[in-house]
């Protein structure tokens, strides 16, 4: 066809500009550029693409790969301005109606069958190649940005020099953080772990899924934070956190969270979310010494009565509530009541007696961390 590749040769020019208006006005990503990305790369898109359609109206046969390199390569440059592929395939349609609109103006009517199964031929041969491409670089992308938060994370957990990672990132680094340690078991894969995270923060969370660390920005409750993860991924979470009011800040935070997380992981803490103060008492305990020796040697009279350790256990659980630790150990209140007493008899200490029981309690956190 000639005649018809010659007149839409003649129109490319103005065709192209309309696909381009018609791109800014109809999708927001490309409405948000600026006028010389649209007259410099966008153009140089839709006149490539509009190239290989004028191409086919002269050529009979298919596409060669060769011919949609200088398309593809295009395409994947768009992808790693983070062009969405949504609104790099609502292009093509808008493209794809200018160009056969203009092609019904300009064309005779036995032209217009070979004309229209052209531009679906060429579509079919573009769009899959592109949408790869398109794919690969998002891809590409990802990881890189992945990486780079991960830099960026290691970089205020140690203290380092952050400010060109987060730019690099596209991450504001607040002045308030929560750093959160956590362990989850059974462990979700990493990616749906950072979705939940993301979800409930509304932003993208620094994490590290290794090391089980995350960084929440200003606003966000860890507390609720780790409540939301429990629902969603279906697992028991152990978390701690602590505040750093301060970039500089966040290493001690860091570390004060990580300790606390491995002393309630020795002590065998339930799944929750603790802080420093909620393990005060723990944590002094734990320090190594004769007092903590004397402490856990307390419950050695106990020792081959492993009963009796576990009706203690659960007696302190419960803040010495009698019906709430029996009805957790299947017994009768009168059952426990004399394994009370045999534990009194044993150690010398009475549970019912205030300041006995605080010796009884501390020694039992002596005996888990010893």
């Amino acid at each position: 066809m000639p005649d018809l590749h010659d007149r839409m040769a003649g129109r490319l020019a103005d065709l192209t500009r309309e696909i381009v208006a018609g791109c800014a006005a109809d999708v927001p990503f490309y409405r948000g550029l600026p006028a010389s990305t649209l007259d410099g790369p966008v153009r140089e898109s839709v006149g490539a693409v509009l190239g290989l359609l004028l191409r086919m109206l002269r050529d009979p046969g298919p596409l060669r790969p060769s011919d949609l390199t200088w398309v593809v390569e295009l395409s994947a440059r768009r992808a790693r301005d983070h062009l969405p592929l949504e609104a790099a395939l609502a292009a093509y349609l808008i493209g794809a109606r200018a160009w056969w609109r203009t092609v019904t103006r300009v064309a005779a009517p036995d032209d217009l069958a070979v004309a229209g199964a052209r531009l679906l031929d060429g579509l079919a041969a573009v769009m899959p190649a592109v949408v790869l491409a398109h794919l690969q670089a998002q891809e590409d992308l990802h990881s890189e940005d992945r990486r780079t938060r991960r830099e960026l994370l290691a970089a205020l957990l140690h203290g380092a020099p952050f400010q060109s990672l987060a730019q690099d990132a596209r991450v504001e680094v607040g002045r308030r953080h929560t750093v959160l340690m956590l362990r989850c078991s059974p462990r979700p894969p990493d990616r749906l772990v950072q979705v939940a995270f993301d979800a409930h923060a509304g932003t993208p969370v620094l994490v590290d899924h290794v090391d089980g660390v995350a960084l929440l920005p200003d606003g966000v409750e860890a507390g609720a934070l780790v409540a939301s993860l429990r629902e969603a991924l279906d697992t028991a979470v152990l978390a701690t956190a602590a505040d750093a009011a301060t970039p500089a800040a966040i290493p001690a935070a860091a570390a004060e969270a990580r300790e606390v997380l491995d002393l309630v992981t020795r002590i065998g803490h339930p799944q929750g979310l603790y802080r420093f103060d909620d393990v005060l008492v723990e944590y002094q305990l734990a320090r190594p010494g004769p007092g903590l020796r004397r402490l856990a040697a307390k419950l050695d009279p106990l020792a081959e009565h492993p009963y009796l350790l576990e009706t203690l256990r659960t007696f302190v659980r419960h803040g010495h509530n009698r019906r709430q630790a029996a009805l957790e150990l299947h017994i009768h209140r009168n059952t426990l009541d004399y394994r009370l007493h045999r534990i009194t008899t044993m150690t010398g200490l009475d549970p019912a007696v205030p300041a006995q029981a605080r010796i009884l309690d501390a020694a039992l956190t002596a005996a888990d961390l010893r």
